[in-house]
Parts: C-alpha cells; sequence; structure tokens
C-alpha cells in the first residue's frame, strides 16, 4: 500500500460519508481507539499508514473494503463487490454480539454517559453525577496507605498466591470476625480487582442456564448483568420506598421457585443509600433458610453508615446457613482507582463443596488480583480510619448529605427519602406533572440543557420511569449550583 493511493482513497471515502478528521477522532474515541489529530491529519495528507486496527476501524466507520483503502483492490473490483452485496449475495461473514448480552445493560457508563463524553470531547463541561468515584471531588487516599504501597512495590512484582497475600487475607479475616461473621478461615478469604470482578466470579462459579437469583430492585446493575452473562435469570424483588426502601418480605416470598438459587442483598444500598436493620435482615434469613438458598451480600459502604447507625453483616445472623458477603476498599477509604476488594465465605459451606471447588477454579484462572493493591489492606484494616470523620456533622459526606437532601426535596415535583450510608441519593419525580414517559430522555435531556449528569432509574433496574440516583460527592457549593439548574430546569421542562 502507498501513501499516496491510500491518502486518496480515504479522502474519497471521507467525502462521500460526509465525515471530518474531528469526526473520526470522536468515532475512534467511541470504539476505545485513540486517534490524535496530528495521527488523522498524516493519514488523510500521505504522509503515514495506519496500523491494521487502525486501518480496519476506518473501513468499518467509511463503510468500505478495508483491501480497497490500502490500495490492494482496484475500483472496478470494489464496485461488483459492492453490487453483490446490494443484491444480498454477500459472502462477507459478519461478527455481531453475544446473545447473552441482549439483557445486560450497565447504564452507570452507558448511553447518557457517551452523550457527555461526545459533549466534554466539543468543550462543554460536564457536571458528572453518575458515578461513585471519589478522588476528582477531592477526597484523598489516607497518607499511610500511599506510603505503604511505595514502600512494598519492589516485594509485589510477581503473582500472590490465587486468593491473595497472606497478610491481606488475614486481616479482612480479623475484620470478618469483628463484623460477627461465624465459621470464617483465611481460606475462605477471596481478593478480587474490586468486588465488581468477585460478583461476576461468584455468578460464574454458580449458575446454570435458567437458574433464578433474586436481586433487589432497584440495584446496582452489575448484579443482574453478571446473573445474566452467567446463563441465569435476575428475579427482581422490590425496595420500597414507603418503607425507607427497605427489600419488602412478601414480595421477595412470591418470587421464590424451584429453580431461585439465591438472593442478593445490597446493604448499605446503591442507589437509594438505605441501611437495612436488624430486624428486616433477620427476616430474609428466615425466608432463606425456609427454602434453603444462598445469601450474596454486598457491603462494600459498610464503613459509610451515618447518624450513628450499626450496620449489620447479614452473615453474623445466618450461621447454618451458606453466605457470600463481599466489601472492599474502594469507597471506605477513597482508592476506587486502586482495584481491591473481597468475598468472604461463611456458615455452612459443606453444602456448598462443590460450588467452592467452582469458585477455586476460575480464582486459579484468573492467576491474582492486583498485588500492590493487596499490600495495603493490612494497612488500611488496621489504621486510622479517616472515613469516620467524613460522616459525622462536619465531615464532607454528612454535610453534603444533608445539603442535597433538602435541597432536592425544595424543588417542586421531586421528593426523596433520606439516605442513612453510601453516597447516594435516588429521588423520585413527579411523572404526571412533567409528563415523563422515558427516563432516559429526561436524563439525556437534562444533561443537554444543563451540563449536569445523573443517570436515570432504568439504569438500575427500576421498572418506573419516576427515579434518578444523584451522586452527592461533590463540594456543597457545586451541589448548590446543580440543584439549582434542575430546578431551573423543571420550571419548564416537559416530555
Amino acid at each position: 500500500m502507498s501513501n499516496s493511493e491510500f491518502s486518496k482513497r480515504l479522502n474519497t471515502a471521507m467525502k462521500e460519508k460526509g465525515l471530518k478528521q474531528v469526526d473520526i477522532i470522536r468515532l475512534a474515541e467511541k470504539n476505545g481507539l485513540k486517534i490524535g489529530k496530528s495521527h488523522i491529519s498524516q493519514y488523510v495528507n500521505g504522509k503515514t499508514l495506519p496500523r491494521e486496527n487502525i486501518l480496519q476501524f476506518l473501513a468499518s466507520v467509511l463503510d468500505v473494503n478495508s483491501e480497497w483503502l490500502k490500495g490492494d483492490l482496484e475500483d472496478n473490483k470494489i464496485e461488483l463487490l459492492n453490487k453483490k452485496i446490494e443484491s444480498g449475495d454477500n459472502t462477507m461473514r459478519t461478527f455481531n454480539k453475544s446473545s447473552k448480552l441482549d439483557n445486560v445493560l450497565y447504564d452507570v457508563r452507558g448511553p447518557v454517559v457517551d452523550e457527555a463524553a461526545r459533549m466534554e470531547a466539543d468543550g462543554t463541561q460536564v457536571l458528572k453525577l453518575n458515578i461513585g468515584n471519589p478522588a476528582p471531588f477531592g477526597f484523598r487516599t489516607p497518607d499511610e496507605v500511599i506510603y505503604d504501597m511505595r514502600s512494598q512495590l519492589t516485594e509485589c512484582e510477581g503473582y500472590s498466591t490465587s486468593k491473595g497475600l497472606f497478610s491481606a487475607r488475614k486481616a479482612i479475616m480479623q475484620y470478618a470476625q469483628n463484623k460477627h461473621i461465624p465459621n470464617v478461615t483465611i481460606e475462605d478469604i477471596y481478593t478480587g480487582n474490586g468486588v465488581s470482578e468477585l460478583i461476576n466470579l461468584s455468578m460464574s462459579a454458580l449458575l446454570d442456564n435458567g437458574d433464578e437469583v433474586l436481586v433487589p430492585s432497584p440495584d446496582y446493575p452489575l448484579w443482574t448483568a453478571c446473573v445474566t452473562l452467567a446463563g441465569g435469570k435476575a428475579v427482581h424483588y422490590i425496595c420500597d420506598e414507603q418503607a425507607e426502601w427497605y427489600p419488602d418480605i412478601d414480595d421477595i416470598k412470591s418470587k421464590i421457585s424451584d429453580r431461585t438459587k439465591a438472593i442478593v442483598i445490597i446493604n448499605p444500598n446503591n442507589p437509594t443509600g438505605a441501611l437495612y436493620p436488624r430486624e428486616v435482615l433477620q427476616e430474609i434469613v428466615d425466608v432463606a433458610r425456609e427454602h434453603q438458598i444462598m445469601i450474596f451480600s454486598d457491603e462494600i459502604y459498610d464503613r459509610l453508615v451515618m447518624d450513628g447507625e450499626e450496620h449489620v453483616s447479614i452473615a453474623s445472623l445466618a450461621p447454618d446457613l451458606f453466605c457470600v458477603t463481599f466489601s472492599g476498599l474502594s469507597k471506605s477509604h477513597m482508592i476506587a482507582g486502586y482495584r481491591i476488594g473481597w468475598m468472604v465465605l461463611s456458615g455452612n459451606k459443606s453444602c456448598a463443596k462443590d460450588y467452592i471447588d467452582g469458585l477455586n477454579m476460575l480464582s486459579n484462572m484468573r492467576l491474582c488480583s492486583n498485588v500492590p493493591a493487596q499490600s495495603i489492606v493490612q494497612t488500611a484494616l488496621g489504621g486510622h480510619q479517616s472515613v469516620n470523620g467524613y460522616i459525622v456533622p462536619g465531615g464532607r459526606i454528612y454535610e453534603q448529605r444533608e445539603f442535597i437532601y433538602k435541597a432536592l426535596n425544595d424543588i417542586p415535583g421531586i421528593t426523596a427519602v433520606k439516605p442513612k450510608a453510601a453516597f447516594y441519593i435516588f429521588p423520585k419525580i413527579d411523572t404526571e406533572k412533567f409528563n415523563i414517559t422515558n427516563d432516559e430522555k429526561f436524563a439525556l435531556d437534562l444533561l443537554r440543557e444543563k451540563k449536569i449528569l445523573i443517570i436515570h432509574g432504568g439504569g438500575f433496574n427500576w421498572e418506573k420511569p419516576d427515579h434518578f440516583r444523584v451522586v452527592y460527592l461533590p463540594r456543597i457549593e457545586i451541589l448548590d449550583e446543580a440543584t439549582k439548574n434542575l430546578a431551573d430546569f423543571l420550571t419548564y421542562y416537559k416530555q
């Protein structure tokens, strides 16, 4: 392929599609490729040729044959090829996404977020209230955690055992014991690249096609996604907004079938910020005991509890049941990017021996989790808990919670239950007042109009178009501006 011939054909194809250089750059970014302005300029001007993966991308977005684009196919041959395609005589193989993804969503990083990225690429500043990522809002990792990681880096160059470093697992085991989780040994601890990896691993090891798992609605959507990808069916039980977003026990009971293998609880809850009291947890345990199902408990926010409330691990109430408890440091130590989480097996492990073999197999296959991040678990869990200063009166998370709760409820047409934990609030919008029938459209309209990025309730497997999640990590002055802009938007918004 010659530079000049490639350049000529590239320019022709871009003209035919009506695409400019900046359009190619944006499309590349959307497809996970990095093409800088200088790169595309060099391709267009015939100064250099692209790598094979970039060539294939260009051919795809320009709807041309890659062989023609690089000059290995004459124009008359490409015309014949196009005629064959138009007539249906197309021998070209196409590749589609797996059908397993048909019922999977992850709108925390989905279409609305893609639109925000496009706007940012155009130079628009967007306030991101869509994801629980503390670092961009000025929350810092404790100094001792960073110092300890630095000092141990040279000792973390190789793999650890598949479950993780002894020091990390020992600290996690002791943490679990302090939470009164029964029957836990160091062999019951698995470290992971965040809780997300372990959710995926735990579902993949458990489910056969058609198996059912009870998952809350609203949920953290990765749970539903991982159940689905493993071949199972996520059956959503309702969390009741009128009862402080606690799980509806009667709804749980009504949705158990002979295919139900497990129930998932998220406590403290994302996206509602609810904290489940001991009495509610005991009712869930009673149901699980009656129907002999496993319990998966996502407790990543267990150290972000306010108002002097106590977080209770459901596994501590179920010594006779098999439980898997998930937690990590991403939120409590403001190190989401370090990717360190864990899961703890507890209770009656004799009924899950084969499942545990499956967990071990999958854990071995991924070799190990991030070793430098594992190296600071002992320090993080055993040292000063700086997060405690954020969740009391005068602390940032507490005061921002107080502000956002009042500010949202002061907006006509918006109501919200006060969260007791984490840093999320899940307000309700009066759909009749604003004629809202599509909550994703509402989120997109707000983004385009006011440059505020939130995630609609449907992104958390909530069926009605009447909720959205707000992350209240920004400082109060930013939240103040955001809620004023939202209030202004709602003075004229109708779908």
